[in-house]
Order: C-alpha cells, then structure tokens, then sequence
C-alpha cells in the first residue's frame, strides 16, 4: 500500500508535466496543418492535435487527484480518478492511432499536392492564394520546388519567361537575387518535399510517443489506485 501511494503521488507530478509536453504537440500539430492547409485539403487531419489537447486539459485533474489520493484516500476520488484514467486510455490511443497513420498515408500524397501547386503556380498575379500558399511555404522552410530548382522549369508558366525560378527560392542573404538560375549558389538547394516530410513525420511521431508512454503510465496509476481501493472496500455496498 505505501508503494503505490509513493508511485500515485510520483505519478500526480508526471501527469501534470506531460499535459505540457501533450498541449504542446497538439498546438505543433494543428499550426502545422493549419499554416499548410493548402496541401492538406482533408480538414480532419488536424483531429489528432485536438485529441492530444484535450487529453492535457484531462490529465491536469487527474494529476491533482493522484496527488490527492495518496495523501488521504476518498472512495469518491478514487472512482472519479478511474473514470478519467479510463478516459484518457481512450483519447490517447485514437490519438496514437491517428498521428501514426497520419506519418504514413499523409507523406504520400505530399508530392502529388505540391507539384500541382507548382505546376498552377501564377507568375504573373502575386495574389493568387497558391502562389502565395507555395512562395510561403519555400521561405518558412527554405527550399525550392518539390524535390529541387529543376521542378520550375517544368511548369507551363516558365516556358514564356527566361530561366528563373520564383524570389522565394532566394536565401536571404542574397538581397539582390531575382530566381536568376545563372545564379544557382543564390537559391535553396533542398527541395520542399523532404522537408516538409521530416516536420510531418516529426510532429506525428512526437504526438505517438507522448501517447504511447502515458498509457503506460497511467495503466500503472490505475492500478495503483486499485491496489488503494482494495485495501479500503466499500463497506457499505458489500450487501449489492
């Protein structure tokens, strides 16, 4: 009994750093989907970052009433303590479910978005929300094209302008760079699918992890809690 108080009480702290650790990979996940919806057409996808949320909006009383429970045992905390475990059992598995999958089927189908994009992008109107979408994505991560430079000279628009590619590809420092592809040392080397790939895979798998191992957890805190239920029984019941 005063082992699975002492792991109940350690348990309580935990839980309270991981609905940090869960908040914070459900906001990566959702900003990310968000500030690419343009390649993420399926609104869904952004399912498993809500899922962790709430599972960290959870876990804040549940670590209060671990806290609480081996400090005085309540029969009634005690069963609320169960329910949420339960609960967060539940939300933490579809999320690992999802955000796995995700990594998977999602990368797939990352290039075929994004060379449409490139293929339809407008040269000549700055304000074409594609265009914009592609220009924002090459700058925030620093890459040009899908796989590199050379996918622009594929594109129906380039064909009428001279060998170029679009300002984004510019590295920063290159403040008087044009996309003049006689001035490749000026440009993003990497292309955007891979990158964009790795921050995918990154935020999916950290959202998977975090799941996986607060299930083991807090299966340990359930039966801790249980070990304490049943050094305590409900006397008053007994008769049921």
């Amino acid at each position: 009994r005063s082992f699975a108080q002492s792991l109940l009480r350690f348990l309580g702290f935990i839980f309270w750093g991981a609905a940090l650790a869960q908040a914070c990979g459900g906001v990566l996940v959702i900003l990310m989907f968000k500030n690419y919806r343009y390649l993420f057409q399926e609104s869904y996808l952004s399912l498993a970052g809500w899922l962790a949320l709430a599972t960290a909006l959870i876990l804040l009383p549940a670590g209060v009433l671990s806290l609480s429970i081996s400090v005085k045992c309540s029969h009634k905390q005690q069963g609320t303590l169960m329910y949420l475990l339960l609960l967060l059992l539940c939300l933490e598995m579809s999320s690992a479910a999802l955000a796995r999958s995700y990594c998977i089927e999602t990368a797939s189908q990352l290039e075929s978005a994004m060379g449409y994009l490139v293929h339809q992008h407008n040269w000549t109107c700055f304000q074409d929300p594609g265009s914009s979408a592609v220009d924002a994505m090459q700058r925030q991560l620093q890459c040009c094209g899908v796989h590199n430079y050379t996918d622009w000279l594929k594109t129906s628009s380039s064909r009428h302008l001279p060998a170029c590619v679009p300002e984004s590809c510019c590295k920063e420092e290159h403040s008087h760079c044009r996309g003049d592809l006689r001035r490749v040392e000026q440009l993003f080397e990497e292309g955007c699918l891979k990158k964009m790939e790795g921050q995918l895979c990154f935020a999916m798998l950290y959202v998977f992890w975090c799941c996986t191992v607060l299930s083991i957890l807090e299966l340990l805190a359930g039966v801790s809690n249980g070990i304490l239920m049943r050094h305590q029984p409900f006397h008053d019941l007994r008769i049921l």
